[in-house]
């Protein structure tokens, strides 16, 4: 009950502090925004809970009528994910995804710095397919067992959590925040990024991290400390076989309807349509692997909260605020792409530590959508850095699931984790700043 308090108490003080430089709607909405933040991070109600909230406080406050707001609850973009998470259950039941674990870790040197990399390049391997949560759960147990000494589980434990997190960014479903820019793109009628598209510009990023990262952790460690315990022989099972030419097929159909301007136009199907219906294919008997008991392991709570996300966005808009904090912000559009591309970066970075990254970029998204229609930089760039950014979290067990499951682990301190996060996201912002300012800019 004190946490729900708290968020109370948190909620009025943004009310009057808002009031000084808003009209009373725009300081309501701004009230309720930190009291649902609030919620979502110290865990005062379920996410889910929590998630739902936007449907009652919205109409009752005047900010956007009901339909106005459960409409966000059912946009396309969540049934993309719906089948993502369908495929991902498969994919855990089949246990196909230790099989993939066991052959990517026998790939590297059974030393420490190799370890160390192959744990960071698995876990965002997975990552990228299914949740980060879930790698993160199931990785973890294993970098407990491979050694006895603290210092070296804290590092491994890290690279596992920060692996998960650089993964998610790698596809569109990877993480919260990448759906929540597309539904934003086609909310807006901005053009897209496709599957293979998102891959092809951040894949640089992710695999300069996923060099930087590994390599830092491993700095100081002794290779005599490390006892790995990872089964080589393993082969696949006839239900594996099936789900790995399925998930081929997934991926070859993907590419098949990517546009490659201007030499291939694609199949000119949809990608929710592709997404949702491998999902379902694993109900079908003899070809898929699920049952509808299965549906229970779906992770509800995170397509309610994109429902919230989608929730605030569209009241940033509809009621101007975002244009409002766009005019406020108005002098950056005088400050060099580069230097933009930074401030950015970092605000975005530094603040996903402390609130829902979903919500952040809920938020942020609007703004910038604004600011880039008063000026002249480039609205699609920006908001792509932003959504990068939004999770580059590496500070705080809050930021980010991984982080909070590698804390409960024991092994890991928040200052240790506050210590290497704090590097981990200055190189982030760096390098993020670099490739979209050499690469990106040509391409979006």
């Amino acid at each position: 009950m004190n946490k729900i308090l708290i968020s109370i108490i948190l909620g009025l003080a943004m009310f009057f502090i808002a009031n000084l430089a808003f009209n009373t709607q725009h300081s309501i909405l701004l009230a309720i925004i930190v009291f649902l933040v609030t919620l979502w991070t110290n865990e005062g109600l379920p996410l889910g809970v929590v998630s739902l909230m936007p449907i009652i406080l919205f109409p009752a406050f005047d900010i956007l009528s009901t339909n106005a707001t459960s409409v966000n609850y059912s946009k396309s973009i969540i049934f993309l994910f719906l089948g993502g998470f369908m495929i991902a259950i498969a994919t855990q039941k089949t246990d196909l995804h230790k099989y993939i674990s066991n052959k990517l870790l026998s790939f590297f040197p059974n030393t420490v710095r190799g370890i160390m990399f192959s744990l960071a390049i698995t876990s965002a391997f997975l990552s990228s397919l299914i949740s980060n949560t879930t790698t993160a759960l199931l990785l973890i147990p294993i970098a407990m067992f491979l050694t006895d000494d603290l210092k070296l589980k804290l590092r491994l434990v890290l690279s596992i959590a920060y692996g998960a997190s650089i993964g998610g960014i790698i596809t569109p479903i990877g993480t919260p925040p990448n759906l929540i820019l597309l539904g934003f793109m086609e909310q807006n009628s901005i053009e897209a990024v496709s599957f293979v598209s998102w891959m092809f510009l951040t894949l640089p990023l992710a695999l300069v991290m996923l060099v930087i990262i590994p390599y830092v952790l491993s700095l100081g460690v002794s290779d005599l400390k490390i006892q790995r315990e990872i089964e080589d022989n393993l082969s696949l099972t006839p239900s594996q076989k099936r789900l790995s030419m399925i998930l081929i097929s997934l991926v070859v159909l993907l590419f098949a309807n990517s546009k490659i301007e201007p030499f291939y136009s694609g199949l000119g199907l949809n990608e929710k349509v592709i997404l949702l219906g491998f999902g379902l294919l694993m109900f079908v008997p003899k070809i898929g692997f699920l049952q509808w008991e299965d549906t229970k392991k779906i992770p509800y709570e995170i397509i309610f909260l994109f429902g919230a996300g989608f929730s605030i966005a569209s009241a940033f808009s509809s009621t101007g605020l975002a244009n409002e904090i766009a005019t406020y912000l108005l002098v950056l559009t005088n400050l060099p792409t580069i230097l933009l591309i930074v401030l950015v970066a970092a605000m975005i970075t530094f603040t996903t530590e402390i609130t829902s990254n979903t919500a952040l970029i809920s938020i942020a998204l609007p703004i910038i959508y604004s600011l880039g229609q008063s000026s002249n930089i480039d609205t699609t760039l920006i908001l792509f850095v932003a959504t990068i950014c939004a999770s580059y979290a590496f500070m705080l067990p809050i930021a980010t699931p991984p982080n909070a499951i590698a804390m409960s682990s024991g092994v890991v301190k928040v200052k240790d984790m506050a210590k290497y996060g704090f590097l981990f996201n200055i190189l982030g912002i760096l390098a993020i700043t670099t490739i979209a300012l050499v690469y990106w800019q040509f391409y979006l």
